[in-house]
């Protein structure tokens, strides 16, 4: 039978792999470098397969019913089902189509596609997939076994790439829509041409400061909500240990609280990440919806059609 002392031992090794930083680090399990395949990748994959996985049972369930189920097949079947379509409804009636009108239906898939895929990776990070595949571990002597786990929107590469094909899609749709002169006039911010030497630069880099916010933004949010939980949790072991903690008298109630604050700071979490998901989908709505109304100057008052109202203060904010 396993004592206390042993059972105490193992939570530091189990819990955030002994620090706070365990669940925000990641693992090479195939090759080096760029080109390695690692924790949080198969993880990002893991999540992109339930994703999947989730949408086409929700499609399946939105569709309308055969007639024999008469007007209850146009009803949703499925809570889950029920609230995909009101989040999808709630997210296109009331942010992504007063910025962009009639541009809506052209982006929806894209922008929806961005949220549900953060989220999704956001939400994976709050299983905790590392410890169980820990206590595995204990079993043949490996406790650092894992090949899946961590919260791939806490890593930088990652993030990177989801603001890369957001810069593309952004300047790609101004070009397209706009033509060449019409996406460097977009530069001028709108100003006469004799400061222009003072805006272009200031557009420009602008240009590439806001994914730069988009990528930082959901990373230092995502690592810095796992590094709490972390802290918090590990004061479990640290108070109740019989050999270096504060003993079961004052160490019980230090482990209560902290499984109290560990329990709020995870619901924190799932906010936060749901959060996280909807800014990056809604300021790269916004960056689309400046470049489809970038005619600076030339219909007066009306150039940017963009409502201000429907923007949270935190998100116009981050679109400056």
């Amino acid at each position: 039978m396993i004592g206390f002392p042993a059972v105490t031992s193992l939570f530091p090794s189990v819990l955030a792999e002994g620090g706070a930083m365990g669940h925000t680090l990641d693992i090479e399990l195939i090759g080096t470098g760029l080109f390695a395949i690692t924790m949080q990748t198969l993880t990002m994959v893991l999540a992109f397969g339930l994703l999947m996985l989730a949408m086409t049972a929700v499609t399946k369930r939105i569709a309308t019913g055969p007639e024999s189920m008469g007007n209850e097949r146009y009803v949703t079947r499925g809570r889950f089902a029920q609230i995909i379509e009101v989040m999808v409804i709630g997210l296109r009636d009331a942010f992504i189509k007063p910025q962009l009108g009639d541009e809506t239906n052209k982006f929806l898939p894209f922008l929806l596609s961005l949220f549900f895929f953060i989220w999704f990776n956001n939400m994976i990070g709050l299983i905790p997939l590392l410890d169980l595949q820990h206590l595995i571990g204990i079993l043949w002597d490996n406790p650092k076994f894992a090949i899946v786990g961590g919260t791939p929107t806490g890593r930088l590469g990652t993030n990177a790439a989801l603001a890369l094909v957001v810069f593309l899609v952004w300047n790609g749709y101004g070009i397209v829509s706009n033509g060449v002169g019409g996406w460097l006039h977009h530069f001028t911010g709108g100003a006469p041409w004799y400061i222009w030497i003072i805006m272009i630069p200031v557009e420009i880099i602008g240009a590439f400061v806001k994914p730069v916010a988009l990528c930082i933004r959901l990373f230092a949010n995502m690592t810095a909500g796992h590094v709490l939980l972390a802290a918090v949790i590990l004061f479990i072991p640290m108070a109740m240990d019989p050999n270096e903690g504060l003993g079961l008298l004052v160490g019980s109630p230090i482990g209560l609280i902290s499984v109290i604050a560990g329990v709020l700071i995870y619901f924190l979490e799932i906010f936060v990440g749901t959060l996280q998901a909807f800014v990056f989908m809604f300021l790269t709505t916004v960056f689309i919806a400046q470049m489809a109304h970038h005619d600076h100057g030339h219909d007066d008052d009306h150039e940017h059609d963009i409502h201000a109202s429907a923007i949270p203060e935190d998100a116009q904010l981050g679109a400056a």
